[in-house]
């Protein structure tokens, strides 16, 4: 019925390809995240996050000369228009959720007209979030330091200190390591958008409406709730057996895509393990492992054949927790790194300049007759949906 012939009708476009990129690569059954290239752990935790950012771009690695260069580039790019900060100071007035703010602020950044507004998002959206957290927080903004790098200077403006090399490379190991990551919604809201050739800045706000909701960006904050739930380490095994009998899932394990270990996860266990062992609390970090080990000994148990194992959420919150980031700012700091990719899809897509229109198939009623207002059955008299 009102279908076109010859095409089927997939539910939430699962399993259809919609765009071929060199930007990065899910192997799910096998465990496998390439970044143009690189498994992702062979590059998260070496790269500055500059360098991915020209990976993504580019499709190579900077040579020193290039990256020194492009590092000054994207720094000289974080001062915030004047109408931005006002838009943030409004909203902190009514304290409005910081993805929110995100949102509304990144829309308008295109007052600017950059030349490179790609290179622009990526170097403001962690401004954004370090300035509104601290105007949500009363506290004083720290302007941007151009003479540190990416991800010091978002640790820096929030903090209003220089932070240390240890956090410095935690993060953005962090950084590197979720900055893109397949056809994901927030992604194809992005090409979507830029590919009927409206602006970057409109894709990217896109994005982070899609990042926004719930069943994408995820909540790695109640991963973490339940390792301050348990407490020690002798609490684990029944808290969890009984959350399993109740039928709750364990946050932080299992992933619709990843059918063994998400290697993100390994990636960010050992940025975790660094963290930990000089700049943050050794006893959490030893009940996490605990809560871990336990975790997955009771899902086998519970669940025999599902194969579920630590995904990304886990180590996200620890590890970012261990940054001193409160749970309000982990989705804000995913964007920060994800702006990376989705810059880089909408180049990409821009490039290929070619329409995503997918078909729809109609399942409505079928042959009405019109008739004046005084004549017609309303359709909530007899259980039809109001037109």
């Amino acid at each position: 019925m009102g279908g076109s012939s010859g095409v089927s009708f997939v539910p939430g476009l699962e399993g259809v390809v919609a765009a071929r990129t060199r930007i990065s690569g899910v192997a799910g059954e096998a465990g496998v995240l390439t970044l143009a290239g690189f498994p992702v752990e062979e590059l998260a935790g070496r790269a500055t996050f500059e360098e991915v950012v020209y990976l993504l771009r580019h499709d190579g690695l900077p040579d020193a000369g290039e990256l020194a260069a492009f590092r000054t580039a994207l720094a000289g790019r974080r001062e915030l228009p004047a109408a931005t900060m006002n838009l943030l100071r409004a909203s902190a007035a009514r304290g409005v959720p910081g993805m929110d703010a995100l949102r509304m602020a990144a829309d308008t950044l295109s007052l600017d007209a950059p030349e490179d507004p790609a290179l622009d998002l990526v170097a403001r959206l962690p401004v954004i979030v370090a300035a509104y957290h601290r105007l949500l927080s009363g506290e004083e903004l720290v302007p941007p330091d151009r003479d540190l790098g990416h991800a010091a200077n978002y640790l820096y403006m929030l903090r209003g200190e220089t932070p240390g090399e240890g956090s410095v490379r935690a993060l953005e190991t962090y950084l590197n390591t979720v900055c893109d990551h397949g056809m994901n919604a927030s992604t194809f809201a992005a090409r979507v958008i830029v590919a009927t050739r409206s602006d970057l800045v409109s894709a990217i706000v896109g994005a982070v409406g899609a990042l926004k909701g719930p069943l994408h960006g995820g909540a790695p904050g109640p991963a973490l709730d339940v390792v301050f739930e348990i407490g020690s380490a002798e609490n684990a095994e029944p808290v969890l057996r009984e959350k399993l009998r109740r039928g709750e899932r364990l946050m932080g394990f299992g992933h619709r895509i990843y059918r063994v270990r998400d290697p993100r996860a390994d990636v960010l266990a050992a940025a975790a393990e660094r963290l930990y062992a000089t700049d943050a609390d050794g006893d959490l970090y030893d009940l996490a492992l605990e809560v871990e080990e336990t975790a997955l000994r009771l899902l086998a148990e519970h669940r025999p054949g599902r194969n579920l194992q630590t995904n990304v959420e886990f180590y996200t919150a620890l590890l970012l927790h261990g940054l001193d980031l409160p749970t309000e700012l982990f989705t804000p700091t995913f964007a920060v790194g994800r702006v990376a990719g989705w810059t880089a899809h909408c180049l990409e897509q821009q490039a290929e300049d070619r329409l995503i229109r997918p078909q729809s198939e109609y399942v409505g009623a079928e042959d009405r007759c019109w008739a004046p207002p005084e004549g017609r059955l309303s359709p909530r008299l007899w259980g039809a949906p109001p037109q």
